[in-house]
């Protein structure tokens, strides 16, 4: 593989280890609060059915979706679904957060009834196939425009893209495994990298549409446009330019929320 091609896999590589780290950190958070209200025995069950069906839903999604990806009314699908799912967690944070608190203030809590062992475990595992379709898409919308490796055809994608989408699928569970604690800390000091993680997956969204919009069954767009350095460059700047102002604008947060449970790791 050409040096120039290896450098572009790894800077991808690197994106979705910080992309995947995030996400995998919300979906930890996710997690531990839908199992809270479990004896401790079924919470760290439920917990470890949660890991084994995030393992199973992300990588089936991953090979389905590499049998379809050139089709381009899935990719126009999976651009929309991205782009949805970040100003609808974006909407949901600042907004319904703030709704939540002006509640809180007030005191007038409403207290659920916690849901039975099983059914827990069946919502944990609904929650994964959402986290491991918005996990994998990014992924794909990320690597699908990097250039051919030279490496076999693996389903309907290039084994080099294929490779770059395994790991960080692999990598995101990893984090959900070994440094979710990590991670979600990181988010509750920091609130403001969540919304700068969506609203990077919006961004990814958007590359995917330019990618669907220069699919020669389209040709909206020139058919190279969306592998153009120009617009590769474009791409990037602003994704490293949302993760900065992520760090930096997000106001420390004293408090600490939720822990994510130890039987994670």
């Amino acid at each position: 593989m050409d040096f120039s091609i290896l450098m572009e896999y790894s800077w991808v590589l690197l994106v979705l280890i910080g992309l995947e780290g995030l996400l995998a950190a919300d979906n930890a958070l996710v997690l531990a609060i839908m199992v809270k209200h479990l004896p401790e025995k079924e919470r760290k069950r439920a917990l470890f059915y949660g890991l084994a069906g995030a393992f199973v839903f992300r990588f089936l999604s991953l090979f389905v979706i590499s049998f379809l990806v050139d089709v381009w009314q899935v990719q126009a699908i999976g651009a929309v679904y991205l782009i949805f799912i970040a100003l609808n967690h974006i909407f949901r944070k600042l907004l319904v957060k703030k709704a939540d608190k002006d509640v809180a203030a007030t005191g007038a809590i409403p207290v659920k009834k916690g849901s039975s062992f099983w059914t827990t475990v069946f919502k944990v595992e609904l929650a994964d196939i959402a986290f491991a379709v918005d996990s994998i898409l990014a992924a794909v919308a990320l690597a699908v425009a990097l250039p051919p490796s030279g490496l076999p055809a693996i389903g309907g994608m290039d084994g080099g893209q294929f490779l770059v989408i395994f790991a960080g699928g692999l990598i995101g569970l990893v984090i959900m495994r070994f440094a979710a604690s990590f991670f979600v800390k990181l988010l509750q000091r920091k609130p403001g990298l969540e919304i700068a993680a969506f609203a990077i997956v919006g961004w990814v969204g958007v590359k995917l549409t330019v990618y669907t919009l220069s699919h020669p069954a389209l040709s909206i767009l020139p058919e190279g446009f969306a592998k153009l350095p120009a617009w590769k460059y474009t791409f990037y700047i602003v994704l490293v330019l949302i993760a900065v102002a992520g760090w930096f604008l997000s106001k420390e947060e004293k408090e600490n929320v939720v822990e994510v449970e130890d039987s994670m790791k």
